[in-house]
């Protein structure tokens, strides 16, 4: 009898089971949007902080206070100044890149041998475009080496060794005179007398300490309010005259002042919105107080 053959049970070969492609879609699509991500932070800029102003070390005349300082307008961000390469994202280096390599500077400012005075605050910039940083205020009659590089309204000048910019057209090869003040204290020898009001002795001192030349002033005398001494003459003509009364205009609050006469002209702070008003013609120059400045004090 012939021998049966074994019957052999069908075996599924081993080995992975083949993944539907559904459970493969999500894993790829978490790992393409992690390394999305990842290169996003990885290629990102991160913008530098912005410098304060507490950080820069004083210098002569360099202060950081605020608030910023305006003159006339053109210290305004400058709209018109010519972008970096890289606000443009160009490859060709623009006019700014070119002022402000490395190399550049450093030949300014080591060639750098003319000096100007300040004339007025100036706000100091890291650079002469609209990235520009400021980094302070320049007081006035400050003095200061210049490199003659101009940009865009804005001129580089040398700070502790460094490169800065300001507006240009404040700097002056002359040292600016100080404005007037009430501080001082009167050298030319001039006084008044004892029985004249504490308001006439505080104008004394103030004018006599910014118009030293003046050396002629009336106080005391028999008529109407010089009589109770809270009236002065003071001797001056022209249009040195003229800064003397607007000056004690100026601080006629801080100094007591009714009111002012000088060439033929009237100010009052009653009236003092109206500014200088005309007065009638008294018939003489004196009269008409052409050769003094006359003050009445409360």
């Amino acid at each position: 009898m012939a021998r049966k053959k074994p019957r052999h049970k069908h075996i599924r070969p081993r080995g992975r089971r083949v993944p539907r492609a559904g459970f493969i879609a999500a894993p790829l699509a978490l790992l393409a949007t992690g390394t999305a991500v990842a290169i996003g932070v990885q290629g990102a800029e991160v913008a530098p902080p912005a410098t304060s102003a507490n950080n820069v070390s004083s210098a002569t005349g360099v202060v950081t206070r605020e608030p910023l300082v305006s003159r006339n307008g053109r210290r305004a961000a400058l709209s018109a100044d010519v972008p970096s390469r890289r606000a443009t994202g160009s490859s060709r280096p623009t006019p700014v890149d070119k002022i402000m390599r490395r190399q550049s500077v450093a030949r300014a400012v080591n060639a750098a041998t003319d000096t100007r005075w300040t004339t007025t605050e100036l706000n100091i910039w890291t650079r002469p475009d609209e990235q520009a940083q400021r980094l302070g205020v320049l007081e006035t009659a400050v003095k200061v080496r210049v490199t003659g590089r101009e940009f865009r309204g804005r001129q580089e000048i040398v700070i502790e060794g460094g490169a800065r910019w300001v507006t240009a057209g404040y700097l002056s090869a002359e040292k600016p005179s100080p404005e007037p003040g009430l501080g001082g204290e009167c050298a030319n020898g001039t006084s008044v007398p004892a029985g004249v009001s504490p308001n006439i002795r505080a104008i004394h001192a103030a004018v006599c300490s910014n118009f030293p030349e003046i050396a002629t002033y009336g106080t005391v005398r028999s008529d109407g309010e010089h009589a109770q001494g809270i009236a002065m003459d003071i001797m001056v003509a022209g249009e040195r005259g003229w800064e003397v009364a607007e000056f004690i205009r100026q601080y006629s609050s801080a100094l007591g002042v009714s009111y002012l006469i000088h060439a033929r002209n009237i100010w009052s702070v009653q009236r003092s919105g109206e500014g200088w008003r005309s007065m009638a013609d008294r018939g003489s120059v004196t009269a008409n107080h052409f050769d003094h400045v006359h003050v009445t004090t409360y």
